[in-house]
């Protein structure tokens, strides 16, 4: 990443405009001797880089060196420009409240909106909401939805869905007779489509699936939507911002509700929270959805302003008959949101999933390369994967840890099939040096 104003092709337009090939033809006029032929400064790096450079320095002057950490499981260490904490800690963002009136909360509204919009650009979606409070109570509060869409009675979710976001759920929905089926995972580690397709009936609300699932396994969306659009049921995609950088949206697969955390997208893991759920859906359903929109307008005079186009919440005039009873939005962190992605911009956007990629996968071909480690899932991933050793996971865990490198998530935690296998994630910020020091620590058990 860096700060380099223009991008190739801004380059190419100027040069055009001006009539010259190259950059250097702009400085014909200059004779040759009177030019710099270069500095001797070292090669550029980015900030990521620097920063993680001046870490080390500190590093060696601890007396136990940092922790390398591949945990993931729906918290994620990635890469969070400067430029994103500067301008959250301003007073006007940071102290500012809910933007009753608009004529005094311009500022905090546009940067809702531009949330909203970002939003819709990375689901493929029409319209998103202010925010809501984090991953899990967004999808709680689109189950809810898919039930005011259609009236159904069972909503299918896969077992291989976040095992804290299906509690949410579970919470959400307790005493309004919904019955939640679960859906198993295939030997690929995504959803069985047999099984989706026995169960999906008249009275199915909806369907359920988060992309990439909690084992990093990346589900066939066009599949699952060619099923589902085909009924009255609703497309629910539950979606890591991130990947979207990768693969192509939910929205493109008929979704009918896209929601997810965003917290990967410049906000600090912060011991759990606060993190930032997003909330995106198709017009047609804007009055089903929860909590509040922003829009654009202009005033008497003609001049661009922006307001609370929709206020469906029970502390407004809605009362009983509110599509939700949450009562704000996390307008700090979508700030911080809209800042990192507007600093990242869609080609950075782009290079950061492609390291996320690169680095993952390279982790993962070396691992199982090892006696005794196996891949468990056969599934495409993003960037978290699941390995399955011949001993108890938390045993293999607690012996790479002594070496002190957090390998991953023990999955037998939630699953108990799963006791051998462990989940791990590799985000940009895990360098070729952090990867051998994975791969070291493996190879010496």
């Amino acid at each position: 990443m860096n700060y380099t104003p223009h991008t190739a092709r801004d380059i190419e337009h100027m040069l055009g405009v001006l009539g010259v090939s190259s950059v250097g033809e702009l400085f014909a006029p200059v004779p040759e001797s009177l030019r710099l032929k270069n500095l001797a400064l070292p090669h550029g790096i980015s900030e990521m880089e620097a920063v993680a450079f001046v870490q080390s320095l500190a590093d060696g002057i601890r007396e136990q060196g940092a922790v390398a950490s591949f945990l993931g499981g729906g918290a994620y260490d990635h890469f969070s420009p400067s430029v994103v904490d500067a301008m959250i800690s301003r007073g006007e963002f940071f102290t500012a409240y809910t933007p009753y009136q608009p004529e005094v909360s311009q500022g905090t509204l546009r940067a809702i909106f531009e949330f909203q919009s970002m939003i819709c650009e990375l689901t493929g979606m029409e319209v998103a909401n202010a925010s809501m409070y984090d991953g899990a109570s967004a999808l709680a509060e689109a189950v809810l939805m898919a039930v005011r869409m259609n009236n159904g009675t069972r909503v299918l979710l896969p077992q291989s869905l976040h095992p804290f976001y299906r509690q949410v759920v579970a919470t959400y929905v307790r005493g309004i007779g919904l019955e939640l089926v679960d859906i198993p995972w295939s030997d690929s580690g995504a959803v069985d489509l047999a099984v989706l397709k026995r169960e999906l009936t008249a009275q199915t609300a909806a369907v359920v699936v988060q992309n990439p699932n909690f084992f990093g396994v990346l589900e066939s969306l066009g599949e699952i939507g060619d099923l589902v659009n085909q009924t009255q049921t609703a497309f629910v995609a539950c979606v890591n911002p991130m990947s979207l950088s990768a693969i192509r949206p939910p929205g493109d697969f008929g979704a009918d509700i896209v929601v997810g955390d965003g917290q990967p997208l410049g906000l600090p893991l912060s011991y759990g929270g606060p993190y930032v759920g997003f909330f995106a859906s198709r017009e047609a359903h804007v009055r089903k959805m929860p909590g509040r929109i922003c829009g654009e307008t202009t005033d008497v005079d003609g001049v661009r302003g922006f307001v609370l186009t929709l206020q469906t919440r029970e502390q407004h005039i809605r009362r009983e008959r509110a599509t939700s009873n949450i009562c704000t939005n996390q307008t700090l962190c979508a700030t911080a949101v809209t800042v990192y992605l507007a600093a990242v911009g869609p080609q950075g956007f782009r290079e950061v999933g492609e390291l996320n990629w690169h680095q993952s996968h390279r982790a993962l071909h070396a691992l199982t390369a090892l006696d005794g480690v196996r891949q468990k899932f056969s599934g495409a991933i993003f960037n978290e994967f699941v390995l399955q050793t011949d001993h108890k996971a938390s045993e293999v865990l607690a012996a790479l840890r002594q070496q002190g490198v957090e390998a991953g998530i023990d999955l037998g935690r939630f699953y108990p099939a799963l006791e051998n296998c462990i989940l791990t994630c590799v985000t940009e910020k895990r360098t070729d040096a952090d990867l051998d020091r994975l791969i070291d620590a493996w190879r010496a058990l």
